[in-house]
C-alpha cells in the first residue's frame, strides 16, 4: 500500500463531495486573502521602521514571489501523487515523520494565531492592563465599565454569536462571503489609516520616514533580519492551500487565485506599512493597534481611532473560522488517521469544533500576554510551512517531476529560510537578555 493512502483528507475527497459544484475562483481569492492577512497586517509598519521603506517594499515583493513558487510546488506534487492534504504530501516524501512534523507546525501556528486573535479582540472591546498602565476598550470608552463589557463576558458573546456559527460550516467555500467582508474590513482599515496620514501630511504633522535602514547603537545589522520572519508569517497561508485548492475545479484555478491574492495582499501590506509609518514614525509599536489606542486631541480623531480598532477586531472575527478549519482538519488527521472523513461524522466534527473553540477562549482569558512565546515558536513553524517543507518536497522528488529550476529554487528557499530564521531568533534572544540586564 502506498504511504499516501495511510493519510486521509479530513474534510475532502479527491473529487469533492457528491452533488456539490466546484468552488469559484473569486471565493478562493477571498479565502486566500483572508488567510494571508490575519494579524500580520498589524506588524508590517514596524518592519518599515527597522528596514526603511525601500528594503521593506523589496522584501515584501521577494517573499510574495517565493510564496507563489512554494504553493505551486505543493499543488504540483500533490496532483502527481495520491494524497490531497499537506501532511499527506509530506508523508509521501518523508514518511510518518514528515506528516507529523507538518501537523505539529500547523497546530502550533494556527492554534497560536487563534488564541492571539481572541486576545486582540478582547483588548479592543474590553481593554487590557499592562503593568500599571490600563488601556480601556472601545465598549468601556463608550459606555463605562460594567460587568457586561468585561473581557470574559464580551469575548464569550463574540465567540458564541459570531464565531460558533462560522466554524460549524463544513466547506471552505461556505466561508467566501465572510472572507469577502473580512477583506473589505482590511481595506477599510487601510483607507482610514490613509486618510489620517494624508490629513497629518497636510497639517505638517507626519514623521520623516527613512528610505533605507539606519544602523546605530540601538539597531545593529543583525536586527534587520528580525523583520524577515514577520513578513514571512504575514504571507503564510499554506495550511489552507489544500482545503481551498481541492474545492476548485482545476489546479490552474488555484494558481490564478493565489497570484491575485498575493498582489492584493502585497498592496494592502505596503499601504498600511507606509501610511502607518508616516503617522507614527519611530514611535510606532510592534502592534500598531497600540498606537491607535492612545487618546486623541479631537472627537474626530477619537472616532477614527475607534473605527480603526473596531474594523480590525471584526476582521479578525472573520479570519478565525478559516484558520480553525485547517487546524481542526490537521488535529483530526493526527488523532484519527483511520477514521472516515470528518465531514461524514457529525458527532466527531461538532465535538472537535467545540473543544477547539472552548480551549482557545479559555487560553485567551487565562494567558492574556503570549506575544513573545508565539513570536519565536510561531515564526519558526510558519517558516517551515511556507518554505522549508515545500522546498524539501521538491528536492526529495519522489514522483520524479522536479526540474533543474525547481531544485535550484527549492534550495534557495530552504537556505534563505534557515539562515534568516536562525539569525532572527538569535538576535531576538540576545536583545531580550540584554533588556533584562
Amino acid at each position: 500500500m502506498s504511504p499516501a493512502t495511510e493519510v486521509h483528507a479530513p474534510l475532502l475527497t479527491s473529487h469533492g463531495p457528491p452533488g456539490v459544484n466546484p468552488a469559484s475562483v473569486s471565493g478562493a481569492v477571498f479565502n486566500i486573502a483572508t488567510s494571508i492577512i490575519g494579524a500580520g497586517i498589524m506588524s508590517i509598519p514596524a518592519t518599515l521602521k527597522v528596514l526603511g521603506i525601500i528594503p521593506a517594499l523589496v522584501l515584501i515583493v521577494i517573499v510574495g514571489i517565493l510564496v507563489e513558487i512554494s504553493v505551486e510546488f505543493l499543488m504540483r506534487f500533490t496532483h502527481s501523487g495520491e494524497s490531497i492534504t499537506y501532511a499527506g504530501v509530506m508523508n509521501e516524501s518523508f514518511g510518518r515523520a514528515g506528516s507529523v512534523a507538518t501537523q505539529v507546525c500547523v497546530m502550533i501556528t494556527n492554534l497560536g494565531c487563534l488564541i492571539m486573535y481572541l486576545i486582540i479582540i478582547a483588548d479592543v472591546l474590553s481593554g487590557s492592563q499592562n503593568g500599571g498602565t490600563v488601556h480601556l476598550g472601545v465598549l468601556q470608552e463608550w459606555f463605562g465599565i460594567h460587568w457586561w463589557n468585561s473581557r470574559e463576558f464580551a469575548l464569550l458573546v463574540t465567540v458564541v454569536v459570531v464565531m460558533l456559527p462560522l466554524v460549524l460550516l463544513k466547506r471552505v467555500e461556505s466561508l467566501k462571503f465572510s472572507s469577502a467582508v473580512s477583506v473589505l474590513l482590511a481595506v477599510i482599515f487601510v483607507a482610514i489609516c490613509s486618510v489620517m496620514a494624508i490629513i497629518a501630511l497636510v497639517q505638517g504633522k507626519t514623521r520623516n520616514p527613512r528610505l533605507v535602514p539606519q544602523l546605530d547603537e540601538q539597531t545593529s545589522f543583525f536586527d534587520l533580519f528580525t523583520a524577515v520572519p514577520v513578513i514571512v508569517t504575514a504571507f503564510t497561508f499554506h495550511f489552507n492551500v489544500h482545503p481551498i485548492g481541492f474545492e476548485l475545479g482545476k489546479q490552474s484555478d488555484m494558481i490564478t487565485a493565489v497570484r491575485i491574492s498575493l498582489v492584493l495582499c502585497s498592496a494592502i501590506y505596503f499601504a498600511i506599512g507606509l501610511f502607518g509609518y508616516l503617522l507614527f514614525g519611530d514611535s510606532i509599536e510592534s502592534d500598531i493597534l497600540v498606537n491607535f489606542d492612545r487618546s486623541s486631541d479631537t472627537s474626530t480623531g477619537a472616532l477614527l481611532n475607534a473605527a480603526v480598532r473596531l474594523s480590525y477586531a471584526l476582521h479578525l472575527m472573520l479570519v478565525f473560522p478559516l484558520l480553525n478549519f485547517s487546524l481542526r482538519g490537521n488535529i483530526d488527521e493526527f488523532l484519527f488517521p483511520k477514521k472516515p472523513l470528518l465531514a461524514s461524522d457529525t458527532k466527531r466534527f461538532v465535538a472537535l469544533t467545540i473543544v477547539l473553540l472552548v480551549f482557545s477562549y479559555l487560553a485567551a482569558i487565562a494567558f492574556p500576554n503570549i506575544w513573545y512565546l508565539f513570536q519565536f515558536v510561531g515564526s519558526t513553524s510558519a517558516v517551515c510551512l511556507a518554505f522549508i517543507f515545500p522546498g524539501a518536497i521538491a528536492l526529495r522528488d519522489v514522483n520524479g517531476i522536479s526540474t533543474k529550476r525547481d531544485r535550484t529554487m527549492a534550495t534557495i528557499m530552504i537556505v534563505l529560510a534557515v539562515v534568516t530564521s536562525v539569525i532572527a531568533i538569535s538576535t531576538n534572544i540576545y536583545n531580550a537578555l540584554g533588556n533584562k540586564q
